[in-house]
C-alpha cells in the first residue's frame, strides 16, 4: 500500500519546516488572546484597541495568505518561503519588546502578514518537493506541527499566568526564537529533484500568469475546497476563539473547568492528528472522512439540541475531537495539494485560505452577541454549516480525488521552476 512506504528523512526534515508556517500561525493567534488581558491592564487600551488587536491578527493572516501565495508564484516559492519566516521573526521581537499598545499594533501588523504569507507558500514548497506517493503524508503533517503551536502557547499560558508581562513576552518570544532557527534551516534546506531541475539547482521563477487561476482547471477545485474549509472552519473557528466563553456563558460552567475541558482534549487532537499522517496517502484517509464527518455533526446536533447545556457541551467535545482530526483542515490542505494545478497551487490555496480567514473574521465580530441572543440559533447554524461541508468532502473525494488520481505521478514529478 502507498501509504505504507517509507518516506526519506530529508523530505520530513522539508515538511517540518514547512510545517513552521502552522505551528506559528497557531502560536500567534492564541498567544495574542493568551495574553490580550495582561496587554490590556499593562499598556493601558481603551475596549476598542484591544478589540482592534484581536481582529487585526486574523485580518492580517487572510490578506498575507492572498498577497504572499500569489508572490510566492510570480517571484519564487522558495525565495518568499525564506523570507516571509524571517519578517514573521521581526514581527514577533517587536510584539514581545513593545513598550506600548502602538508598537503592539505594528507587530501585530508585521507578524500576521508574514504568517499569512507563509501558510499557502510552504504548503506549496514540500508539496513540489513530494513525490505523490508521499504528498499526503507530508501535508498532513503540517497540521500536527498547527496542534503543536496551539498546544505550546496554551501550555506557556497557563504555567506563567502568574507572571503578568514577563510571561507575556516568553510566549510570544517563543515565537521569535522558532522563526529565526526555522529561517536559519529553510536557508540551508536542499530538496529533493522533484522541485529542482536535472542539475539539481533551481532556475529562474516562471511567472504565472493570473489568468491561469480562472480555468476550470483550477476554478473547480478551488471552489470545492474553498466551501469545504470555510463551512468546517466556520464552526472550529467559532470554537477555538469562543470555547472556554461559550462554556461560561452559556454553559454556566466555571472559568477553572471551562479552561480544563479545553486543556484536557488537546493531547487527543495531537495524537489522533498523527493517526492521520499514517492514513494521509492511504484509501483509508477518504474511507474515514465519511465516518467522522458523520459523528462530527452528531456532535453539533447534540449540542444544538441540548441548547449548550453542560452535559451536552461535554459530549459534544469528545464527539468533535474524536472527528476533528479525520474530517478537518488536514483534509483541506491534503485535498488542497491533490487538487489544484501545481503551477498555480500559491495563488489558488492563498485566496482560499484569505476569504476563509476573512469570512472568519466577520462571524467571530457577531458571535458573542448572537451567542447572547440565542445559543439555539448559534449551535444550529455551526451544524447547518458542519453539514454543508461534509457535502463538499464528499464531492472532493468522489469527483475531483478520482479525476486527478491518473495524472498524480505527472504531477508529483513536474519541475516547478518557481520552488
Amino acid at each position: 500500500m502507498a501509504g505504507t512506504r517509507p518516506i526519506p528523512k530529508p523530505l520530513w526534515k522539508a515538511a517540518a519546516l514547512s510545517g513552521m508556517a502552522s505551528y506559528l500561525d497557531a502560536g500567534l493567534i492564541v498567544s495574542i488572546s493568551v495574553n490580550l488581558a495582561i496587554y490590556r491592564d499593562s499598556y493601558d487600551m481603551g475596549v476598542w484597541m484591544a478589540g482592534a488587536i484581536s481582529a487585526i491578527v486574523t485580518g492580517c493572516i487572510a490578506v498575507g495568505s492572498l498577497v504572499g501565495g500569489r508572490l510566492a508564484d510570480l517571484f519564487g516559492r522558495r525565495r518568499v518561503y525564506n523570507w516571509d519566516i524571517f519578517c514573521f521573526a521581526l514581527g514577533a521581537i517587536v510584539i514581545t519588546l513593545a513598550p506600548d499598545d502602538i508598537t503592539l499594533l505594528i507587530g501585530v501588523l508585521v507578524a500576521g502578514l508574514a504568517a499569512g504569507a507563509d501558510l499557502p507558500t510552504s504548503l506549496a514548497v514540500v508539496s513540489d518537493a513530494a513525490p505523490s506517493w508521499a504528498r499526503g503524508r507530508l501535508v498532513a503533517f503540517t497540521q500536527v506541527m498547527w496542534m503543536l503551536g496551539i498546544t505550546v502557547a496554551i501550555f506557556l499560558g497557563f504555567v506563567l499566568s502568574t507572571t503578568g508581562m514577563t510571561g507575556a513576552r516568553l510566549i510570544t518570544g517563543q515565537l521569535a526564537v522558532a522563526a529565526l532557527v526555522t529561517w536559519a534551516l529553510r536557508s540551508r534546506l536542499k530538496l529533493s529533484e522533484h522541485d529542482t531541475g536535472e542539475s539539481g539547482t533551481e532556475t529562474a521563477p516562471q511567472r504565472v500568469a493570473l489568468k491561469n487561476v480562472w480555468t476550470r482547471a483550477a476554478l473547480l477545485p478551488m471552489t470545492a475546497t474553498f466551501v469545504f474549509y470555510v463551512t468546517w472552519g466556520l464552526g472550529a473557528n467559532t470554537f477555538g476563539q469562543f470555547g472556554t466563553y461559550l462554556l461560561v456563558t452559556v454553559s454556566d460552567a466555571s472559568q477553572s473547568l471551562a479552561t480544563g475541558i479545553n486543556l484536557a482534549f488537546i493531547p487527543i487532537g495531537v495524537l489522533l492528528t498523527f493517526a492521520f499522517v499514517r492514513v494521509a496517502d492511504s484509501p483509508w484517509r477518504d474511507r474515514l472522512f465519511h465516518v467522522a464527518a458523520v459523528v462530527q455533526i452528531l456532535a453539533f446536533v447534540i449540542a444544538s439540541l441540548t441548547a449548550g447545556a453542560l452535559v451536552g457541551m461535554l459530549v459534544f467535545f469528545v464527539l468533535y475531537q474524536l472527528s476533528n482530526p479525520f474530517a478537518g483542515e488536514a483534509n483541506y490542505k491534503v485535498w488542497s495539494q491533490l487538487t489544484l494545478p501545481a503551477d498555480t497551487r500559491g495563488t489558488t490555496q492563498g485566496l482560499t485560505y484569505a476569504l476563509s480567514r476573512g469570512v472568519f473574521a466577520v462571524a467571530a465580530f457577531f458571535t458573542p452577541a448572537l451567542a447572547d441572543y440565542s445559543p439555539s440559533v448559534l449551535l444550529w447554524t455551526i451544524t447547518a454549516c458542519m453539514t454543508v461541508a461534509a457535502f463538499a468532502g464528499v464531492f472532493i473525494i468522489r469527483v475531483l480525488v478520482p479525476r486527478t488520481a491518473g495524472a498524480a505521478q505527472d504531477r508529483a514529478d513536474l519541475r516547478v521552476p518557481s520552488t
